[in-house]
């Protein structure tokens, strides 16, 4: 194969890095190693810092190193500093070890372990006694670890290859940076399947975007992170198949002067292809960027691109993210979708200056009102996804047929049309969520392409007005008892006259205390009524309805979206409720849904949340089809997101915390389907015990642990609910479902036969597309879930036990309790 063909394998997504200081005379020197029982704090008080011209700062606690770019490990960040990475960084020094920018070199960061959540000034790093690197936020908030305790750790150090390593006494890797690759490989890292390379947000944010890599046996393939996942690159090898699948997994690993691809259908022992690299003596590395193209840059007195190993093709306009979510792109300018005769009543920029980010639809799309959806006709405009042919919905169809299709189904987002010269033999693409889209050109594409944006054109039918009662009666009987009336009325003027004084003294001592609640420390943003009543409309659009009160849809004034829940019938005081809310309002965890603020008007109890955007996990898990379920490793995150919400609130939180009702309508999801457990101390709130336990039953049937109906109950109820979920999640149906023939009605029934008869995998979810290829993955979670479901509270593991098991760092196996039910 050619070296320009075998180049395009290289999607825009990489990151590779490499020095290869043998090559050149150089002196090594540095600080490359740490022991045990040593900490950091991020602050001054680290020696070695340096401030860069792009205004970002780095705090070096292990440098490895000689005059020139080297690897550096330590706390990473952009003025004014308020947030910082735990990271590896390329970085100028000189032969003193000092970080200097002779050529204004600011830090390359190539690997963190906090992309997703940084931490604040006075943050501590610990390499503790027991051989564990643990990260904790300023306030003591648990954030990440190499999960290495009790393995015999003795070394913490930074390699020439710049992969981070805790070492035994033997010198043998208890832990990598390699095997946790962000956005970024390095010479020697292999990215094995299953694994991703993520692009960054922003060209300041590193956390995960939307671009993703990754490997198969079927080649290379790139990816919007979306639901599902949007293929916009592919490269397949001569040979490789899905179903060449040998013993093993397909892999690339990186070498200087090539990149080489064990896709498993050469048993040779010899790379099935590989990319050549022109050889280099300093340092390089390659990118994905944010617009998913992959770059590889080089040092010469500074990083310069070096080359575009995967070019957007035709144009700029082709990048699957260059204008944001329902983005057009044309000649490189970005835009909102316009109606007839230009009309811009349907969209709005997300930031007026900023057109790359994208729009948002004025009205939302609702499934309760289907019949007011319509089209945006966008002519000869293409999509990125077109290169996934098994993305097509509907086969050698027209364009109308294609429009109808998605005027049924409420998921689909547009309908793209796309032909070559029959218009009644094109093909019919229906995306649940559409990104970029660019203006066609059929003379390099050698296709025709036209697309329909849904758009929501009302709420429905209006509420008719209530006509007049025409048949009311236009006169009244007229009562004429003078004395009889007299008194009756002097007596009502009276009542009224106390009843005004009371209510009056009432009202005065209300209003009081209310005027107080702005002077209690540590409460979230207050809200009057009125004001969420403007942001929900008169509460108009509602989200979803349980046991405690009914969640709508608002948006504030500055256009962020919020959920806003009015809870009914709250059976305490004042009191109680606000500091149920300063308790909620200080838990802070990305899996937990956080509190923005609250209202306390009169009778009025309303708490505000942040919005999420794909709504519950219920809506993902039961009934999809195989074109809309969930993938396994989008499957794995989420459950691995609400254990560690669940081990937030059992054990980091300053006051423990049992939720009392975990299902998957109280799990949300964001944009990016992380998890966020929700209502997660509105349990607590509308019956709080003074006691460590509950001993008044709650939550809902099928989730319940069965000490419920004997004793007093602990924080294992949510470890049992937990299992439950997982199984939900894995399988693909309900805990207990009715339309199932009798004796799979009852899930965990169902679970202990297979596990009896060791066929588990007979229960995965038929319309996961991967689950099999990482069955084993599946099974041992499904062991994990089982062990959850233990009889005896004692007996189930503790979060913490399910977090170590769910990240790889205990075996299921050897821990589980098989002795169940």
């Amino acid at each position: 194969m050619a070296v320009t063909s075998l180049r395009h394998l290289l999607l825009s997504t990489i990151t590779v890095v490499s020095f290869f200081p043998t090559t050149i005379p150089a002196v090594r020197f540095g600080y490359p190693t740490a022991n045990l029982s040593t900490d950091w704090i991020n602050g001054p008080s680290i020696a070695h810092q340096a401030s860069y011209p792009d205004n970002s700062m780095l705090r070096s606690i292990l440098l490895r190193g000689w005059a020139g770019p080297s690897y550096s490990f330590g706390f990473f960040c952009y003025v004014p500093c308020t947030s910082f990475l735990l990271a590896i960084s390329i970085v100028y020094t000189n032969s003193g070890s000092d970080m200097t920018l002779p050529y204004a070199a600011a830090p390359q960061v190539i690997w963190s372990a906090n992309r997703d959540r940084a931490v604040h000034e006075n943050a501590t790093l610990l390499f503790s006694p027991e051989g564990n690197l643990i990260l904790r936020d300023f306030d003591g908030t648990f954030v990440w670890s190499s999960n290495t305790s009790g393995r015999g750790a003795a070394v913490l150090s930074i390699l020439e290859s710049g992969n981070l390593v805790i070492l035994d006494g033997q010198n043998n890797t208890l832990w990598a940076s390699f095997d946790h690759p962000t956005d970024s490989l390095l010479p020697g890292q292999t990215l094995r399947e299953g694994q991703r390379l993520t692009a960054n947000t922003s060209a300041t944010n590193v956390a995960s975007g939307y671009c993703y890599l990754t490997i198969s046996s079927e080649g290379l393939r790139a990816f919007v992170d979306s639901n599902p996942p949007q293929l916009y690159y592919t490269k397949t090898f001569v040979g490789s198949s899905k179903n060449n699948m040998r013993n093993g997994t397909a892999y690339m690993t990186y070498k200087n002067g090539s990149l080489d691809m064990f896709l498993l259908f050469n048993q040779s022992g010899f790379p099935d292809a590989a990319i050549n690299l022109p050889n280099f003596l300093i340092a390089q590395y390659m990118r994905l960027e944010l617009d998913g193209r992959l770059r590889i840059y080089s040092w010469n007195r500074g990083w310069n691109v070096w080359m575009d190993v995967i070019p957007l093709f035709p144009d700029e306009c082709s990048s699957p993210t260059i204008c944001g979510r329902y983005g057009i792109c044309s000649e490189g300018q970005c835009s909102c979708p316009r109606g007839v005769n230009g009309d811009t009543s349907y969209f709005t920029p997300v930031n007026p200056t900023l057109a790359n980010l994208g729009c948002n639809p004025l009205i939302p799309l609702s499934c309760e009102f289907m019949e007011s959806h319509q089209f945006v006709s966008l002519d000869s405009f293409s999509y990125f996804n077109y290169v996934d042919r098994s993305t097509v919905a509907i086969h050698a169809t027209d364009e109308d047929s294609c429009k109808q299709a998605c005027l049924r189904n409420c998921s689909c987002k547009a309908a793209l049309f796309q032909y070559i010269e029959n218009t009644s033999l094109g093909s019919c693409y229906l995306p649940s969520e559409i990104f970029s889209l660019m203006r066609n050109r059929p003379e390099i594409t050698r296709y025709n392409s036209s697309a329909f944006i849904k758009v929501q054109t009302g709420p429905g039918n209006a509420l008719a007005a209530s006509p007049d009662n025409r048949g009311r009666s236009a006169s009244r009987e007229k009562l004429v008892i003078g004395v009889v009336s007299s008194f009756i009325l002097a007596g009502i003027l009276v009542a009224f006259f106390f009843i005004s004084i009371q209510a009056r003294r009432r009202r005065t001592k209300q209003l009081e205390e209310e005027d107080h609640i702005d002077e209690i420390p540590g409460m979230p943003t207050r809200f009057s009524y009125h004001e969420l009543k403007e942001f929900t409309q008169n509460f108009k659009d509602k989200l979803g309805q349980g046991g405690f009160g009914t969640v709508f849809k608002g948006q504030q004034s500055d256009g962020t979206k919020v959920a806003v829940k009015r809870l009914d019938g709250v059976a305490h005081g004042e009191k109680q409720f606000l500091a149920e809310v300063r308790t909620t309002a200080g838990i802070h965890h990305i899996n937990l849904v956080r509190l923005i603020g609250f209202c306390v008007e009169k009778a009025h109890r309303l708490l505000v949340f942040e919005y999420m955007a794909n709504g519950s996990l219920d809506k993902w898990v039961f009934g999809r089809t195989k074109d809309t379920s969930l993938d396994w490793q989008t499957r794995r995150n989420i459950i691995v997101g609400i254990a560690k919400g669940l081990l937030y609130l059992h054990e980091e939180c300053q006051q423990r915390i049992a939720h009392l009702d975990i299902k998957p309508q109280n799990i949300l999801l964001d944009g990016r389907f992380t998890p966020k457990v929700a209502d997660f101390s509105l349990s607590k709130l509308m019956d709080r015990d003074q006691s460590e336990v509950v001993t008044r039953m709650r939550g809902t049937p099928g989730y319940l642990a069965p000490e419920w109906l004997t004793s007093t109950i602990t924080e294992k109820v949510d470890v049992y609910s937990f299992g439950v979920v997982v199984l939900e999640i894995i399988c693909g149906r309900r805990v207990s479902d009715p339309s199932q023939p009798e004796e799979g009605i009852h899930l965990i029934s169902l679970i202990l036969e297979k596990l009896k008869e060791n066929r588990l995998a007979d229960l995965f979810d038929q319309n996961s597309s991967d689950m099999r290829l990482h069955g084993e993955d599946a099974l041992e979670m499904m062991r994990l879930a089982i062990w959850c479901l233990h009889n005896d509270s004692n007996r189930r593991p503790s979060m913490s036990m399910v977090v170590e098991a769910l990240e790889g760092f205990s075996d299921v196996k050897m821990n589980m309790d098989h002795d169940l039910l």
